[in-house]
């Protein structure tokens, strides 16, 4: 089970910065964002909703659009960054991902909008999921990629990944990190949380 307490889902958010220092906010997908989202994934270019979806779609239908809404059911989760444009708050990259608590193991998939790219979004994004994924238990994040990819899978070996056939489609590469942050390396509102709680239910182990 997870220990996040999806009925406050702010006291997740967590701000981070671009290459050029811009502030980006990361928190939880909410029922308010259904249009925001949806404008989102029709904004992005036909060849990155097939990197991302490893299909043709235009929007999320509404069964994928549902899971993406559902935070926390079944273990998993949707974030979207989001930062002032033009004096309002738009989504310029999105993550979902999933803990398998069998494995120990924490699978994610993001997209950052077209006109953001080069902006070290996904880099930003992808080490707080690192910090996400560790609040959670993981001990590895992986994910899978189409081998045409160059984009992610020049992100994913610049991030410490390493990579493995899929086991079950050719078209993709998995690839796959060993997680050891600590707070100070890499802080995040999930991390924080988690440790509270854990303390909360073991006063012991902070004596």
């Amino acid at each position: 089970m997870s220990t996040l307490r999806l009925e406050d889902l702010k006291q997740y958010s967590d701000t981070l910065r671009t290459r050029h220092g811009e502030a980006l906010n990361v928190r939880f997908v909410e029922p308010r964002d259904t249009e925001e989202l949806q404008h989102y994934f029709r904004s992005l270019t036909t060849r990155s909703r097939y990197n991302r979806f490893f299909g043709a779609i235009n929007e999320l239908p509404k069964g994928l659009l549902s899971e993406f809404l559902d935070v926390g059911g079944r273990e998993r989760f949707s974030v979207v960054a989001t930062k002032l444009v033009d004096g309002f708050e738009t989504i310029v990259a999105e993550a979902r991902y999933a803990f398998h608590a069998e494995t120990s193991t924490l699978e994610f998939g993001l997209s950052v909008d077209d006109r953001w790219q080069g902006h070290g979004i996904a880099t930003a994004l992808m080490k707080n999921l690192e910090c996400r994924a560790a609040a959670l238990g993981a001990e590895h994040l992986f994910g899978d990629t189409l081998r045409a990819n160059e984009t992610m899978i020049s992100l994913a070996r610049k991030s410490g990944f390493t990579f493995a056939n899929h086991p079950d489609d050719w078209k993709l590469v998995r690839f796959d990190k060993e997680i050891s942050v600590a707070p100070k390396d890499i802080p995040c509102a999930s991390w924080r949380l988690a440790a509270l709680s854990r303390q909360a239910e073991s006063p012991s182990a902070s004596a």
